[in-house]
């Protein structure tokens, strides 16, 4: 083993105060709360997750179907489904080129994937969405991905699971993206009746008509650490009331302790946590589940 294997990050935030704050691009992070550098395959390995503060970094929507989910085992589907423009919204610029840009930029369709998950032999619905396509915002298309992740589990008696990042519903398709609230809410209450595990995980942030529908209906509520969670922001609700809000005022342990959530779970834990609720309430495996339909 030679002696630069047990290189640690050094700490260098107090020296950068006085100097320029660029970093190499690719090469260093810097943690936005405790402002600490850290080399880029450091918080590769620690899930993003800053090995000095905790902060959990927002990870993509593929970041997180590898993590919840068994290499390999991830059956992606609706993945063709492309957001239109129906209103011919154009803002600073045309709804139609923010599509192609983030598209581009993403690698996605739209803001939300979507599959059949194996984790530890445990089968499951899965809908993850990912905030750098237009803030994980809802459109129609993200929207019945969802439902597509609810009907589907409905119909193979599976357990669903949605990961949400999320600034709320696409101000872009207007009502119609307003009306996904009302469809994602109304394929919850059929699982509910059937009786089939829904598990939601909040992740940063967690917004707008995203929280005000499904991602708070969940039979299990989990959230990642430090994360913002609520239908108004802070800023927004602050100007409102002319009040001061209390301080961590809608992140993850403030609504825990508010009874708003079940629990709060680290990132590197997020998985095994999951593995054990699908074991207690969905109890099927897909080898039975692959026996099942071959009888």
């Amino acid at each position: 083993m030679t002696w630069f294997d047990d290189l640690k990050t050094p700490r260098i935030k107090s020296t950068l105060s006085h100097r320029s704050s660029k970093i190499p691009e690719g090469m260093w992070e810097k943690c936005v709360r405790c402002g600490e550098i850290i080399q880029t395959k450091v918080l590769r390995e620690a899930l993003q997750v800053c090995p000095e503060c905790g902060f959990h970094f927002r990870i993509t929507a593929w970041e997180r179907v590898s993590l919840l989910c068994d290499e390999g085992k991830f059956v992606e589907y609706a993945e063709d489904l492309t957001s239109a423009d129906p209103l011919h919204f154009d803002d600073l610029k045309p709804y139609r080129d923010r599509l192609t840009s983030a598209a581009s930029s993403t690698g996605l369709k739209d803001s939300v994937i979507c599959g059949k998950a194996e984790l530890s032999s445990l089968c499951y619905h899965l809908g993850v969405f990912d905030f750098r396509f237009l803030g994980g915002s809802m459109g129609v298309v993200a929207g019945e991905k969802i439902t597509q992740v609810f009907e589907k589990a409905l119909k193979e008696k599976l357990p669903a699971v949605v990961v949400t990042a999320s600034g709320g519903a696409r101000m872009q398709e207007g009502i119609l993206s307003l009306m996904q609230m009302a469809k994602t809410t109304a394929m919850v209450h059929e699982l509910k009746k059937a009786r089939i595990p829904y598990v939601s995980i909040l992740t940063d942030p967690t917004t707008g008509g995203v929280a005000a529908s499904f991602a708070m209906l969940g039979d299990i509520i989990l959230a990642e650490p430090g994360a913002l969670i609520g239908f108004a922001g802070p800023r927004v609700i602050e100007q409102t009331i002319r009040q001061a809000l209390p301080e961590g005022f809608q992140r993850s342990e403030f609504l825990l302790a508010h009874g708003f959530l079940d629990r709060v779970v680290a990132r590197k834990f997020l998985a095994t946590e999951l593995r054990q609720i699908l074991g207690i309430l969905g109890r099927t495996s897909c080898r039975a589940q692959h026996a099942a339909h071959e009888s």
